[in-house]
């Protein structure tokens, strides 16, 4: 057990334990280096003294520190320190994605989507990377309070085989979502993984599993016969087009199943279109047992038909029967991962000179930087982000910063310049809010829009765009660009009645159109005209609003009286 406060390789400093697992313990660190939070786990028990084990979770974990995705929990480092074999990787502050079913039960439409579409995607950049997960469930999915989701122990199950490891404590967790190819022991492909990712996605819309039994080994003989129930038939609003999603996933023979994943990611991507609803059931095209299956199964029935007939009196007999079945399981499961373990680590063990991060990187290319930093004896990893005031492929920001003592082999990591899933801003100005705003937002970028108000006299066309908050050439990034366009709105402005171009015919004509009640009213005034309009209630250039009420005032002439000499008398 670690303590409160502790350093682990002189760098993470421990806050709190935050899980423990068959293989591993987990805390909540912080990184002084860097001044970020992270998770590291600590190889615990037997393993740590394995050779062999080491030698394989070390390959592997390399292999998985590669992935960058923004659904995979990212790796950041592997070590050992005094003896203790540990692996930091980013934190995250979330819950699982089976504590969120257990609360929840079965999730909404959307919400099951939106998730598989997220795992899809992740489990898709590791394929690309020629890694296989071979331990989906949702016990090491992860989901974050805006609803981002979050794939962890990336390349744990690559290192592991039936020859190195059984952790009977985690066969159950992993055993409800196994692909029948590795209950028969054939071995994993990209397709293993699809028919987890299946399974996942039939108790996101269910809120259980399909498949039940009393221990391990009858739930994989049921994964490698059992046909997997109905979705529609257990919840009756859940389209055809969803629910064939599942069965393409989950077919026993893995022929039957999509080729990759990315064709799953795309076949989600649609099924809520009402043009699908209407689809039949998948039918396969391929026989979905052979004979390889067969005889598996019945040497798995047979060891729990043995099992089943044990004395339940005898505790002695019970427990070895029990202890046989999940040595089995061990045995046919290929690499099962223990769940809770996310990431292990382990470091050669070789004493690391100290070294620091080299100056003046920021401005030099990509491919500079990384040769003075590998010079450095350190490790170059490089991150993209678009910058507006740096060309492409410069660095435009290093971590940690220059000077920073390391240990040799440690990561600098460089952000580099990229257009890369960005555009370039169009002048907008004259075109169609409606059509410049549809085709940004379909790129990924946000649209905040903003009204002017004009007038005809400023001829200036209705819903057209009259300003951008984003200059002509300037990008924008695809996943967090905005760009505000301002855009015209007509409106009609009350006229100076006053100006003598107006008869009181015309005032009424311009108030019955627009929805106004115009009063009339008389006052005598011998400076103006008889009949001359004075004075109008509304102001000039004043918007005109519909309901409302207009005062005009209209001048008349007091007579004047004369006397018998024909003298005005006052």
């Amino acid at each position: 057990m670690i303590n409160k406060g502790e350093l682990i390789d002189n760098r993470y400093k421990i806050v709190k334990s935050i899980g423990e697992g068959g293989m591993a313990n987990v805390y909540l660190a912080w990184d002084t280096i860097l001044e970020r939070d992270v998770a590291v786990k600590i190889l615990r028990g037997d393993l740590a003294e394995d050779e062999k084990f080491i030698r394989r979770f070390q390959r592997e974990a390399n292999s998985a520190s590669s992935l960058k995705h923004p659904n995979v929990v990212e790796m950041y480092d592997v070590g050992e320190d005094d003896g203790r074999h540990f692996i930091v990787m980013e934190y995250v502050d979330g819950k699982t994605l089976k504590s969120l079913i257990k609360k929840r039960g079965a999730l909404n439409l959307t919400e099951a989507i939106d998730i598989m579409m997220q795992l899809t995607s992740g489990i898709a950049c590791a394929h690309d990377s020629y890694i296989i997960h071979r331990d989906i469930k949702p016990q090491n999915v992860m989901i974050l309070e805006d609803g981002r989701v979050k794939i962890t122990d990336f390349g744990i199950a690559m290192a592991l085989n039936n020859n190195e490891l059984t952790q009977t404590n985690s066969v159950m967790g992993s055993v409800h979502y196994l692909p029948p190819e590795q209950a028969s022991g054939s071995g994993s492909t990209i397709k293993s993984d699809i028919y987890s990712l299946g399974i996942l996605m039939f108790e996101l819309l269910t809120g259980k599993v399909p498949f039940k039994g009393d221990n391990a080994v009858e739930i994989a003989i049921k994964h490698m016969k059992d046909q997997i129930p109905s979705i529609c038939n257990i919840n009756n609003t859940i389209p055809q087009s969803v629910e064939n999603i599942v069965l393409k996933a989950c077919a026993k023979n893995p022929k039957n199943r999509y080729e990759t994943v990315s064709e799953m990611y795309e076949d989600l991507k649609t099924c809520l279109d009402p043009l699908r609803f209407e689809e039949k059931r998948l039918v396969y095209k391929y026989p979905e047992h052979n004979s390889d299956n067969s005889k598996t199964i019945t040497k798995l029935e047979s060891r729990e038909i043995k099992n089943k007939d044990l004395d339940l009196s005898d505790t002695e007999k019970r427990d070895k029967g029990l202890n046989i079945a999940l040595i089995i399981v061990g045995i046919i499961c290929v690499s099962i991962i223990i769940s809770g373990l996310g990431f292990i680590l382990i470091a050669s063990g070789d004493k690391k000179k100290n070294v620091t991060v080299p100056k003046e990187l920021e401005g030099l290319s990509e491919k500079d930087a990384c040769k003075k930093i590998e010079k450095a004896d350190l490790n170059c990893v490089v991150e993209y982000a678009y910058d507006k005031d740096y060309e492409e492929d410069v660095v435009i920001k290093i971590s940690p910063k220059a000077d920073t003592p390391l240990k040799a082999g440690d990561r600098v990591t460089i952000t580099v310049s990229s257009f890369e899933d960005t555009i370039e801003v169009e002048d907008y100005t004259g075109k169609k809010i409606d059509i410049v705003k549809a085709q940004l937002e379909s790129l990924g970028i946000r649209v905040v829009t903003t009204t002017k108000k004009v007038t005809k006299d400023d001829e200036i066309e209705e819903n057209t765009i009259v300003s951008q908050s984003v200059e002509v050439g300037d990008r924008l990034h695809k996943e967090n660009g905005v760009i505000e366009l301002t855009f015209a709105t007509l409106v009609t402005v009350y006229p100076d009645f006053t100006d003598g171009s107006y008869t009181q015919d015309l005032i009424q004509q311009f108030c019955d159109d627009n929805g106004i009640t115009c009063v009339f009213k008389n006052e005598e005034d011998n400076n103006f005209k008889e009949g001359a309009i004075i004075s109008q209630s509304r102001g000039v250039g004043d918007e005109v609003k519909s309901n409302t009420k207009l005062t005009i005032t209209i001048a008349t002439n007091k007579k004047q009286e004369t006397n018998t000499e024909g003298n005005e008398v006052e």
